[in-house]
């Protein structure tokens, strides 16, 4: 039975690793996935998804105008394809998370989408919000703060180090611009206190 995955974490807790992972899993059964991604990310290029231990694949870009139910039954029309999978899914629009349900529902195609649930200032992202209300299925990708304890939060690097507390909620970037923190040490670096809330 097809169903809609929410796979979230932090930055740099493996998640492309495991999407890719998980695609050559079903290429090396002889079953063909889609794989996709925000063409606003070009980390690893125009249309590639790349993890940081070197495993990378080429990738269908899209943006927020494009139809992702259209997409896949267009391309289900063409050849057999096994699973959808979504990478940087953080960035998918609330329409697009619906689309993506119609085709797991209305085309019984598996979609694993794996993104961000929370941005640098401890905010739902539109598209991990939208995957939290309908996904059927949502699974914690692990990762670690520098205390052992597990994160859950992220924050964005300022020039001079310093956690930014305010700016737009996309901005692109790897281990230069954000860091992985439990609860504590995200708030302890923002400064957050509950007054401030």
């Amino acid at each position: 039975m097809a169903k809609l995955y929410f796979h979230y974490s932090t930055m740099n807790a493996g998640k492309s690793t495991v999407l890719l992972q998980a695609a050559y899993n079903y290429r090396e059964r002889g079953m063909e996935p889609i794989l996709m991604t925000p063409a606003l990310d070009t980390r690893a290029g125009m249309e590639r998804i790349a993890s940081r231990i070197g495993l990378e694949a080429p990738a269908t870009g899209f943006d927020v105008q494009t139809d992702l139910f259209a997409l896949l039954a267009l391309r289900l029309e063409q050849r057999p394809i096994a699973c959808a999978f979504v990478d940087e899914a953080q960035f998918l629009t609330e329409a697009q998370v619906w689309q993506l349900a119609r085709a797991v529902d209305d085309l019984r195609l598996p979609v694993m989408c794996y993104g961000l649930r929370v941005d640098f200032r401890g905010r739902l992202f539109p598209g991990s919000a939208a995957l939290l209300a309908l996904a059927d299925e949502m699974r914690e990708v692990r990762t670690i703060c520098h205390c052992g304890k597990k994160a859950t939060m992220v924050v964005r690097m300022g020039p001079d180090g310093a956690a930014l507390k305010d700016g737009a909620q996309v901005l692109i970037g790897g281990n230069e611009t954000y860091v992985s923190l439990c609860r504590k040490h995200w708030r302890e670096a923002t400064g957050d206190t509950p007054a401030q809330r």
